[in-house]
């Protein structure tokens, strides 16, 4: 007998709440690390925070990773280590590259405090070659005007990271990564390219379907390689697909650091905990301390 399902694997998330807003989280999953190079997948929200609230999370470390921060609603002002000081809105994207060491903040803008912001994104890990994991920390911003915008027949598609149907982005990077946010119209399907061997949907909201097989909201389902198959909505639906090409290996992910190797971790743990990492220079005064129980795990 064939099997026809184009899905592999179905990731259901572990939900945080982090007061005033959820997280939903995919990667890093019990039953799997990693999607090409992405290795931490979370939904905030979406959520409206109440008037005079905000997001603060104060500052922390990364190493030997990049994140990819991109929002559908509400604001998040960026500090980091660097000396950056960016504000990140719906459709534009932040890539900051951690390297052999960063600290930053992501905070509500103090002029959306008083009505209560909103937050709606994708907040994502990748893995970084084992080659480059002790890079130079970097930041980069690219606006929402400068990435691909694809759309026809009910469907829209903003190319964030790689190459698909034609189109390249223009953010860094570090290994092939593919990386889109897809809305589909009621009615309207998508038939997917081949571009990379490793290949994820996440359904943020609505109702849609790959080859008639249903997915569920805020799961990540994993597609089979090499296929071309068709994604279907009835009602309408916001999607993320994501993937690149297999990392170079295991990595192990403790709290915000992740690397190849376990000695490099216990590094990080001891240089934070002994204050050896530099803090963003406008938002020094307080920070994140090094948990005993980390919510961001590799398992088992």
């Amino acid at each position: 007998m064939i099997n026809d399902n184009p899905l592999l694997q179905v990731l259901k998330p572990v939900t945080h709440d982090l007061g005033g807003f959820k997280v939903h989280r995919t990667l890093p999953h019990r039953e799997r690390t990693m999607v090409g190079p992405f290795i931490f997948f979370d939904q905030m929200g979406p959520a409206r925070l109440g008037a005079g609230e905000g997001i603060d999370v104060r500052p922390h470390p990364h190493i030997n990773l990049a994140t990819v921060t991109y929002l559908f609603d509400g604001a998040i002002d960026h500090r980091d280590s660097l000396g950056t000081l960016q504000r990140i809105e719906p459709g534009a994207v932040n890539l900051m590259t951690a390297g052999r060491g960063i600290t930053h903040s992501e905070r509500s803008p103090a002029d959306q405090r008083a009505a209560g912001p909103a937050l709606d994104g994708i907040q994502t890990w990748l893995a970084l070659p084992q080659d480059k994991e002790e890079l130079a920390p970097a930041f980069e911003h690219v606006a929402a005007g400068d990435l691909p915008h694809l759309e026809g027949e009910g469907v829209s598609l903003r190319l964030i990271m790689g190459e698909a149907h034609g189109a390249r982005s223009p953010v860094t990077q570090h290994s092939a990564t593919l990386y889109a946010a897809i809305d589909l119209a009621p009615g309207a399907s998508l038939e997917l390219d081949r571009e990379a061997d490793e290949r994820a949907v996440y359904l943020m909201s609505g109702d849609a379907n790959v080859d008639g097989f249903e997915l569920g909201v805020m799961e990540l389902a994993l597609l089979a390689p090499g296929t071309r198959p068709v994604l279907r909505s009835l009602g309408g639906a916001r999607l993320m697909l994501c993937g690149g090409a297999p990392m170079d290996g295991e990595r192990i992910v403790w709290w915000n650091f992740v690397s190849s190797r376990r000695e490099r971790l216990n590094e990080a743990k001891r240089a934070w905990r002994a204050g050896e990492f530099a803090l963003p220079p406008s938002d020094d005064d307080e920070w994140i301390p090094l948990p005993e129980v980390p919510l961001t795990v590799s398992y088992p």
